[in-house]
């Protein structure tokens, strides 16, 4: 497990939907959590002019030029200046310049919302799929036709790259990045301190239609506590809208439109996130894990393991060695 250096490359001129994104991996990034990991990330803002800017009710300071993206463990831009997408402006060559060596050195690259552009101009994206908000991939598809645009999916992890969609998204992808550094247990936290979800699979739908009143959706939360708290038993859609005291049709809607994803989906997620949770805190065989989060045999939990986060059990267990683990065998 590990943290490491996160430079952010900041704009030369702020604007409201910029300090929205900004302070997303500011926010995870940016703030030390001693209790969960000591050191935290080493966060850097970099611009192409170390000066204030300023927004109304706002100023940002970078301590960085563009060069301190060179020798960072992670990379993110989430914007691009508005004339590159108003106006078809090549993105700035010093940004593109950094961007690549950066790359080179051997940074993680990730780019929020239409920093996708950014990374697609250094040609860190071609041949590989990659998102962006879906108000721009068509844009972003039509002007670098080497990228594998996909505008349905919230963020997409290609291993040193990673690109999300627009907004909270982004908040997912950074969630995602403390997962895949600190594990489950420490990225579950983390978000329960943000009061955001735990864990939205990356190849969840960008269009997620909320416009279901905040009773219903609240509804649900007892439901789906419920369900958590019994991921070792047998768990149907009927059960889950008996509890909610609505018809199995219903249930599914609500859920659906609540979380984007549908009632079996949701169960496989939050049984591979138990799963994750007690590799990383037990020593329980990988048969005891697969029994007690829902998954029944160890051969259906390495599957799922393999096919959702792209490792297997044992390995997963290597990389996220804690410090002690608590032997829960009954």
């Amino acid at each position: 497990m590990s943290t490491g250096s996160v430079a952010l490359v900041v704009p030369d001129e702020v604007g409201v939907l910029d300090m929205y994104e900004l302070s997303i991996p500011a926010t995870v990034f940016g703030m030390p959590q001693p209790d969960l990991a000591d050191p935290w990330y080493e966060l850097r803002l970099c611009g192409a002019e170390q000066r204030s800017r300023a927004v109304p009710g706002f100023a940002l300071r970078s301590q960085h030029g563009l060069e301190g993206l060179v020798g960072a463990d992670t990379v993110i831009v989430s914007w691009v200046p508005d004339d590159v997408i108003e106006g078809g402006r090549p993105v700035p060559t010093d940004m593109v310049t950094a961007l690549r060596r950066a790359h080179d050195a051997g940074a993680r690259m990730v780019s929020l919302c239409v920093g996708a552009f950014a990374l697609a101009e250094a040609g860190l994206l071609d041949g590989r799929r990659a998102t962006a908000h879906w108000m721009h991939t068509a844009q972003l598809a039509e002007r670098y036709p080497k990228v594998q645009v996909d505008d349905s999916v919230l963020y997409v992890d290609d291993g040193d790259v990673l690109t999300s969609a627009g907004m909270t998204a982004g908040l997912d992808l950074c969630l995602h990045l403390v997962r895949r550094d600190l594990g489950a247990g420490i990225a579950n936290q983390l978000a329960r301190r943000l009061v955001v979800p735990a864990h939205r699979q990356g190849g969840q739908a960008q269009f997620i239609d909320l416009s279901v009143p905040a009773t219903d959706d609240q509804s649900l939360v007892p439901v789906l506590d419920w369900a958590r708290a019994r991921l070792d038993e047998p768990l149907t859609i009927d059960d889950l809208a008996r509890r909610a005291a609505v018809s199995p049709r219903t249930f599914y809607r609500r859920l659906q439109s609540a979380t984007g994803t549908t009632p079996l989906q949701w169960l496989l997620n939050q049984r591979l996130t138990k799963a994750q949770t007690l590799l990383e805190s037990t020593d329980l065989s990988v048969e005891r894990i697969a029994a007690l989060s829902g998954l029944g045999t160890a051969n259906n939990l390495r599957h799922h393991f393999l096919k959702q986060i792209g490792i297997s059990p044992s390995d997963y267990r290597r990389a996220f060695p804690p410090a002690s683990r608590v032997d829960e065998r009954r």
